[in-house]
């Protein structure tokens, strides 16, 4: 079952100035190739002609990412560890999504962080033990920031 709104964010993503931008992206980002083998500039010259087949599958909800190549990375401490490295195609889909996800779930959240990392709480709603060293600040028509006071010792 699709969620509300889901066909508008994939379209979103899927429009061409989107994936204009994506394609920058992943392009600046550089990376290695994922398992199919194919490089940044060989990924471009493929997706000339594969990309209304993948358009397609992405928006009837068929598409299936590649699977990602496994290398292993060292250490400091001389282990290794695991790493994931999907196909061109796949970051740019990827990125495409987050470009039009990410401004949302910022949105949507802004109310309960802050860039500062201090504590939101909606107005009206204060703690019961809020100690009198603690100070408020409104950010906004529904939430405040609390300053909690801590002393030096």
């Amino acid at each position: 079952m699709q969620e509300a709104g889901a066909g508008t964010l994939l379209e979103a993503a899927l429009t061409r100035e989107n994936l204009q931008a994506a394609w920058k992206r992943v392009k600046a980002n550089k990376g290695a190739a994922g398992v199919d083998g194919l490089d940044i500039e060989q990924t471009h010259r493929l997706l000339q002609t594969t990309w209304p087949q993948i358009r397609q599958e992405l928006l009837a909800g068929k598409y299936r990412p590649a699977p990602v190549r496994r290398v292993m990375i060292p250490k400091p401490d001389g282990s290794q560890r695991e790493l994931g490295i999907p196909t061109v195609t796949d970051r740019l889909i990827q990125q495409a999504l987050l470009q039009v996800l990410q401004p949302l779930a910022q949105q949507r959240h802004a109310a309960q962080q802050c860039a500062a990392g201090r504590l939101l709480r909606p107005v009206g709603r204060t703690p019961p033990l809020m100690t009198s060293s603690a100070r408020t600040a409104r950010c906004g028509p529904a939430c405040r920031v609390v300053w909690e006071g801590f002393s030096r010792q």
